[in-house]
């Protein structure tokens, strides 16, 4: 959905409310009518992702580069899904890779474990999306705190709950 228009148009809908931004139950909702069902948690996350005048809504600009990044989400797990709907783990490491995301396995494993909502084994789209939301908001907090670029940080116990509590899903 790269189309301003039909950006625009389904902005429009979602914000039922006419004010101008979209809430994190709004969103769960528009995202449920395109059967991808995600816990509210991961939606506020979305949010936070994106929320860059920290609201705790979504504008239209922050929702544009929401759908960036989900359509990047989306065009991995399609390259590797092959018409079957989900993704093996070593499917989805591929596809992690392809967006720019690198972990060691067993990092790999425990999110992946962690995000398979039916415990196949698989990943449905809707588990991949919320894995790379959660990646990618690790990411952020993580290079908040790597201010010397070198792959390893210090927290003291308040920067580290800080952490955990903004990184929740």
């Amino acid at each position: 959905m790269e189309n301003p228009a039909i950006l625009t148009e389904w902005f429009d809908r979602v914000d039922s409310n006419k004010t101008g931004n979209i809430t994190a139950t709004q969103l769960k909702s528009a995202f449920a009518v395109g059967n991808l069902n995600f816990p509210v948690s991961v939606v506020q996350q979305m949010i936070r992702m994106y929320d860059f005048d920290k609201n705790g809504t979504m504008s239209f600009e922050e929702f544009v580069e929401l759908n960036k990044f989900l359509l990047k989400v989306q065009q991995a797990f399609s390259g590797f899904e092959r018409g079957c709907g989900f993704l093996a783990p070593d499917e989805a490491y591929k596809a992690l890779a392809k967006i720019g995301f690198s972990l060691d396995s067993p990092a790999f494993y425990s999110a992946c474990e962690s995000f398979d909502q039916s415990r196949s084994g698989k990943l449905r789209l809707d588990d991949f999306i919320s894995l790379c939301i959660f990646v990618q908001s690790s990411r952020n907090l993580f290079n908040s705190f790597d201010t010397s670029k070198q792959g390893r940080v210090t927290l003291d116990f308040n920067q580290f709950i800080y952490c955990t509590s903004n990184c929740r899903i």
